[in-house]
């Protein structure tokens, strides 16, 4: 007999059962049908304050805007006369008004683009200075933003009087440069520079605040590579940290334009309350069509053209704000 017949044959294990899988929880209820009403409910008090506000005037700015209202109208002694469209139809066939309109579009794009690029520049420059330099700038810009607008532009009507400004005095001490007695706002033009310097010099530090927060988020990685690729610093701010930047500056933008089509204070707090027709933007007119000419039909219908305009800038900015959605 062999060693091999006298060996055991070893048995095989006997296969080890497997556990049927966990039985999933059941999914809890849905609770889609609930609180579908939720949204709502937390934007209730913000949409009530918003109609309670903006509800009444601009539904009665619309009333107004088609109907002949004046000053007979606003003592009682006349009741309101629905014209329908002659109002528009008014504005409209008015070349004055459509002066208006090419000066508050010029006014509001200088506004706008040298807010813009200011802002852009000084954002920039906070990026590679010292800390406590860019908290001086900071601490600047933070005040200048919230200095009041009458303030603020009672500083800049002493700084540009004629007879006793300080710019006129300091750009007199330039070699052959005599600016005694000049009167910035002796013309339209001058006179709007001096109104959109204010306007830039009280938009700058928002922008300069929201863009410096906008480039602490340019990963340091994608400039890096793109200098190693050969690119300047130019090239680095256009394929980088432009294309980053786009949703915030076109936001900017946006909010830039509705802000500079809409200014008041500046311009009729400069000319004393009484804006001359050089001076006339939308706004301004609108008043002078209402308050002084006592037609008050006239200037909400003026109102609501500039409101009209305005809401196509914001169609604008949603379209562009989808589309960069749609890149992402």
């Amino acid at each position: 007999m062999s060693a091999a017949d006298t060996t055991t044959p070893a048995k095989a294990p006997p296969p080890m059962s497997v556990p049927p899988p966990p039985t999933p929880p059941p999914a809890p209820p849905s609770r889609k049908r609930a609180f579908s009403g939720t949204p709502w409910l937390l934007l209730a008090p913000c949409l009530l304050v918003l109609a309670l506000v903006m509800g009444y005037p601009l539904v009665r700015l619309v009333t107004l805007s088609f109907q002949k209202f004046g000053q007979s109208q606003l003592w009682g002694f006349l009741p309101a006369q629905w014209i329908g469209l002659d109002n528009f139809t008014g504005v409209l066939n008015d070349g004055e008004f459509w002066a208006v309109v090419v000066r508050t579009i010029v006014f509001a794009a200088g506004c706008v683009i040298f807010t813009m690029v200011a802002g852009m520049l000084i954002a920039l420059l906070l990026q590679r200075v010292s800390g406590w330099v860019k908290t001086l700038v900071n601490i600047a810009l933070v005040a200048s933003w919230g200095m009041p607008i009458i303030v603020a532009t009672t500083v800049f009507k002493w700084l540009f009087d004629a007879d006793y400004g300080v710019l006129n005095a300091l750009l007199s001490k330039l070699p052959g440069v005599d600016m005694i007695g000049h009167n910035w706002f002796a013309s339209g033009p001058q006179g709007l520079a001096v109104i959109m310097l204010l306007v830039v010099w009280g938009a700058v530090p928002f922008v300069v605040i929201t863009l410096s927060a906008g480039l602490t988020q340019v990963p340091a990685e994608l400039e890096e590579a793109a200098r190693l690729d050969g690119a300047g610093a130019w090239g680095v701010f256009r394929y980088v940290t432009l294309p980053i930047l786009k949703p915030i500056i076109v936001m900017l933008t946006t909010l830039s334009v509705i802000w500079d089509m809409g200014v008041f204070p500046q311009v009729f707090v400069m000319r004393n309350g009484h804006p001359e027709a050089e001076f006339q933007l939308l706004t301004t007119y609108s008043y002078d069509r209402a308050f002084v000419v006592n037609d008050y039909g006239q200037g909400s219908a003026i109102a609501l053209i500039t409101v009209l305009l305005l809401l196509g800038v914001v169609a604008v900015y949603m379209r562009q704000m989808l589309k960069i959605g749609e890149v992402e």
